[in-house]
Protein backbone atom coordinates (compact mmCIF):
# COMPACT_ATOMS: atom_id res chain seq x y z
CA UNK A 1 0.00 0.00 0.00
CA UNK A 2 3.08 2.42 1.14
CA UNK A 3 4.66 1.68 -2.51
CA UNK A 4 1.51 2.40 -4.48
CA UNK A 5 1.22 6.13 -2.39
CA UNK A 6 4.47 7.21 -2.96
CA UNK A 7 4.39 6.20 -6.70
CA UNK A 8 1.09 7.83 -6.73
CA UNK A 9 2.54 11.18 -4.58
CA UNK A 10 6.04 11.16 -7.10
CA UNK A 11 3.76 10.74 -10.46
CA UNK A 12 1.92 13.71 -9.10
CA UNK A 13 4.30 15.99 -8.24
CA UNK A 14 6.07 15.05 -11.28
CA UNK A 15 3.64 15.98 -13.59
CA UNK A 16 3.15 19.48 -11.62
CA UNK A 17 6.42 19.81 -12.40
CA UNK A 18 6.64 19.37 -16.05
CA UNK A 19 4.08 22.10 -16.65
CA UNK A 20 5.41 25.29 -14.82
CA UNK A 21 9.28 23.92 -16.12
CA UNK A 22 7.78 23.93 -19.66
CA UNK A 23 5.85 27.71 -19.23
CA UNK A 24 9.14 28.91 -18.24
CA UNK A 25 11.25 27.08 -20.77
CA UNK A 26 9.55 29.46 -23.10
CA UNK A 27 10.65 32.46 -21.19
CA UNK A 28 7.20 33.87 -20.06
CA UNK A 29 5.15 31.82 -16.81
CA UNK A 30 1.88 30.81 -18.18
CA UNK A 31 -1.34 33.34 -17.40
CA UNK A 32 -3.15 32.98 -14.21
CA UNK A 33 -6.79 31.66 -15.04
CA UNK A 34 -9.34 33.97 -13.90
CA UNK A 35 -12.11 31.91 -13.56
CA UNK A 36 -14.74 34.77 -11.42
CA UNK A 37 -14.88 38.33 -12.62
CA UNK A 38 -15.27 40.69 -9.19
CA UNK A 39 -13.62 43.33 -10.91
CA UNK A 40 -13.71 44.95 -13.93
CA UNK A 41 -9.96 43.74 -14.74
CA UNK A 42 -10.80 40.11 -13.67
CA UNK A 43 -13.83 40.12 -16.03
CA UNK A 44 -11.57 42.19 -18.77
CA UNK A 45 -9.24 38.85 -18.22
CA UNK A 46 -11.88 36.58 -18.94
CA UNK A 47 -13.67 38.15 -22.01
CA UNK A 48 -10.24 38.37 -23.69
CA UNK A 49 -8.51 34.89 -22.11
CA UNK A 50 -4.52 35.14 -22.21
CA UNK A 51 -4.79 31.16 -21.78
CA UNK A 52 -5.56 28.59 -24.33
CA UNK A 53 -7.33 24.88 -24.29
CA UNK A 54 -10.95 24.55 -22.78
CA UNK A 55 -10.55 27.15 -19.58
CA UNK A 56 -10.29 29.89 -22.83
CA UNK A 57 -13.44 28.23 -23.97
CA UNK A 58 -15.11 28.50 -20.98
CA UNK A 59 -14.10 32.16 -20.41
CA UNK A 60 -14.99 33.36 -23.57
CA UNK A 61 -18.37 31.36 -22.58
CA UNK A 62 -18.89 32.80 -19.10
CA UNK A 63 -17.86 36.38 -20.32
CA UNK A 64 -20.43 36.20 -23.57
CA UNK A 65 -22.88 34.89 -20.48
CA UNK A 66 -21.99 38.02 -18.49
CA UNK A 67 -22.55 40.59 -20.98
CA UNK A 68 -25.94 39.03 -22.47
CA UNK A 69 -27.45 39.12 -19.33
CA UNK A 70 -26.20 42.89 -18.63
CA UNK A 71 -27.42 43.57 -21.71
CA UNK A 72 -30.79 42.29 -21.77
CA UNK A 73 -31.33 43.11 -17.89
CA UNK A 74 -30.45 46.62 -19.44
CA UNK A 75 -33.18 46.45 -21.98
CA UNK A 76 -35.67 45.21 -19.76
CA UNK A 77 -34.87 48.20 -17.13
CA UNK A 78 -34.97 51.22 -19.94
CA UNK A 79 -37.76 49.57 -22.71
CA UNK A 80 -37.79 51.50 -25.77
CA UNK A 81 -40.30 54.26 -26.02
CA UNK A 82 -40.28 53.98 -22.06
CA UNK A 83 -40.39 56.92 -20.00
CA UNK A 84 -36.74 56.51 -18.35
CA UNK A 85 -33.85 57.16 -21.03
CA UNK A 86 -31.52 54.14 -21.28
CA UNK A 87 -27.54 54.50 -19.71
CA UNK A 88 -26.50 53.59 -23.53
CA UNK A 89 -27.78 53.01 -27.08
CA UNK A 90 -26.26 49.92 -28.95
CA UNK A 91 -26.84 51.00 -32.45
CA UNK A 92 -28.75 48.74 -34.46
CA UNK A 93 -27.31 46.16 -36.08
CA UNK A 94 -24.54 46.48 -33.14
CA UNK A 95 -21.69 44.63 -32.58
CA UNK A 96 -21.47 40.55 -31.73
CA UNK A 97 -21.18 40.00 -28.59
CA UNK A 98 -17.94 38.08 -29.01
CA UNK A 99 -16.43 41.58 -30.87
CA UNK A 100 -18.48 43.32 -27.76
CA UNK A 101 -16.36 41.44 -25.58
CA UNK A 102 -13.04 41.74 -26.85
CA UNK A 103 -13.66 45.48 -27.33
CA UNK A 104 -14.26 46.11 -23.37
CA UNK A 105 -11.17 44.01 -22.43
CA UNK A 106 -9.30 46.17 -24.63
CA UNK A 107 -10.93 49.76 -23.38
CA UNK A 108 -10.39 47.81 -19.68
CA UNK A 109 -6.55 47.47 -20.43
CA UNK A 110 -6.80 51.54 -21.63
CA UNK A 111 -8.89 52.53 -18.41
CA UNK A 112 -6.67 50.98 -15.74
CA UNK A 113 -8.11 53.45 -13.06
CA UNK A 114 -11.42 51.57 -12.97
CA UNK A 115 -10.02 48.27 -12.90
CA UNK A 116 -10.84 47.41 -9.15
CA UNK A 117 -14.21 48.66 -9.84
CA UNK A 118 -17.13 45.89 -9.61
CA UNK A 119 -17.24 44.29 -13.05
CA UNK A 120 -20.82 45.44 -13.18
CA UNK A 121 -19.82 49.14 -12.91
CA UNK A 122 -16.82 48.55 -15.08
CA UNK A 123 -18.97 47.28 -18.26
CA UNK A 124 -21.62 50.12 -17.41
CA UNK A 125 -18.65 52.72 -18.06
CA UNK A 126 -17.40 50.71 -20.99
CA UNK A 127 -21.28 50.80 -22.92
CA UNK A 128 -21.82 54.72 -21.88
CA UNK A 129 -18.32 55.07 -23.40
CA UNK A 130 -18.74 53.29 -26.44
CA UNK A 131 -22.94 53.76 -27.03
CA UNK A 132 -23.69 57.34 -25.92
CA UNK A 133 -27.20 57.66 -26.26
CA UNK A 134 -28.03 61.08 -28.86
CA UNK A 135 -28.62 64.02 -26.64
CA UNK A 136 -32.70 63.99 -25.94
CA UNK A 137 -34.60 67.43 -27.46
CA UNK A 138 -35.32 70.21 -25.17
CA UNK A 139 -39.08 68.89 -23.06
CA UNK A 140 -41.92 71.11 -23.95
CA UNK A 141 -43.88 72.16 -21.19
CA UNK A 142 -47.32 71.00 -21.60
CA UNK A 143 -48.98 73.93 -20.38
CA UNK A 144 -49.54 76.86 -22.44
CA UNK A 145 -47.93 79.86 -22.38
CA UNK A 146 -51.13 82.86 -21.77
Amino acid sequence: MRTVTAVALAVTLGCSMVAPMDATAQGTPAPAIVTQAQTATELAAICDPAWGGVPRLEAIAYCQGFLTGFGQYHALLYPQGGPARPLFCVPVPGPTVAQSGIAFAAWARENTQYGSEPALDGLLRWAQATFPCPASPPSRSSRRAR
